[in-house]
C-alpha cells in the first residue's frame, strides 16, 4: 500500500531494536482507514471498528499512553503539547491523530499503515538528545528541546555523550541506515530509551547542528545550549 516504504517508521524495526525502546503495540490499518483520517473523518462504522481495535492496543498498558502514526507523531497539536502526548481512551487519540496536519498529510500520500501505541512516560526534557550518526558513528549530538539552558547539562554532559557513544558502538549493526538521525531519552537512572529514527538530512531539524553544511567525518561531540 505504502508509496514510500522506509526505515523510519517504528514498526520497521521495532522487531530488532525492541530491547532498547519503549514497549509498543500495533494497529494495522487497512487502505481505506488510512483514507479515514487523511479526510479527517470522527464518526461512522470504520472508524468505530479503529477505536475498538485501538481500544484493546492501549489495554496493554496501564494508564495513559501515547499514540502515533507509524513514522510521524501528532506533535503540531495544542492537545499533544500541553498533555506530552498523553491520552486516555482511543477517542481522545483518534482525535488527536485527525487534527495534526502532519498525520493527515502523511496519510493522504499513504506513508504508514500502522498505528503505535506506547504507555505515557513523563519525560523531562533535558534529558531528550539526537544523536546524529554517519557511516554507522555518532558523530554529534545535540540538546533536543531549545527553549531553554538546563544548568544540570553542563554537569552531565560528559557522561551523557560517553553513554550515547557506547550506545552507538553497540547497535550500530543493527541500525537500519548507516547515516541516520536518532532521537533518545535518558531515565533517571541514565539508561538509554530510543524514542525515534529520523531522515539524514532535511527536513530533519539540525538543532545545535545549526547546518547540515558539516564536516561528517569529524567527531563534533555534545552541542547543549550554553
Amino acid at each position: 500500500m505504502k508509496k514510500n516504504k522506509d526505515v523510519y517508521g517504528v514498526s520497521s524495526w521495532y522487531m530488532t531494536l525492541a530491547d532498547y525502546t519503549f514497549p509498543t503495540t500495533f494497529v494495522k490499518l487497512r487502505e481505506s482507514e488510512v483514507q479515514l483520517i487523511a479526510d479527517g473523518k470522527t464518526e461512522g462504522d470504520e472508524v468505530d471498528s479503529i477505536l475498538s481495535r485501538l481500544n484493546n492496543a492501549q489495554k496493554s498498558f496501564s494508564g495513559s499512553s501515547v499514540v502515533f502514526a507509524d513514522i510521524v507523531a501528532p506533535t503540531d497539536t495544542d492537545r499533544f503539547r500541553d498533555r506530552k502526548g498523553a491520552v486516555s481512551s482511543a477517542k481522545m487519540a483518534w482525535d488527536n491523530l485527525i487534527d495534526s496536519k502532519k498525520v493527515r498529510e502523511a496519510a493522504s500520500e499513504k506513508l504508514f499503515e500502522y498505528i503505535c501505541v506506547r504507555p505515557f512516560r513523563n519525560m523531562t526534557r533535558a534529558r531528550e538528545f539526537r544523536l546524529y550518526i554517519h557511516d554507522g558513528e555518532l558523530k554529534l549530538m545535540s540538546q533536543y528541546w531549545l527553549v531553554r539552558k538546563y544548568e544540570r547539562l553542563q554537569g552531565r554532559k560528559d557522561i551523557y555523550w560517553e553513554k550515547a557513544r557506547n550506545l552507538v558502538d553497540e547497535i550500530a549493526w543493527l541500525l537500519p541506515s548507516d547515516n541516520i538521525v536518532l532521537d533518545i531519552y535518558f531515565t533517571s537512572k541514565e539508561e538509554i530509551l530510543l524514542i525515534d529514527f529520523n531522515k539524514w538530512d532535511e527536513p530533519t531539524k539540525p538543532l545545535l547542528a545549526k547546518s547540515w553544511d558539516l564536516d561528517w567525518e569529524t567527531v563534533h561531540g555534545i552541542k547543549i545550549i550554553e
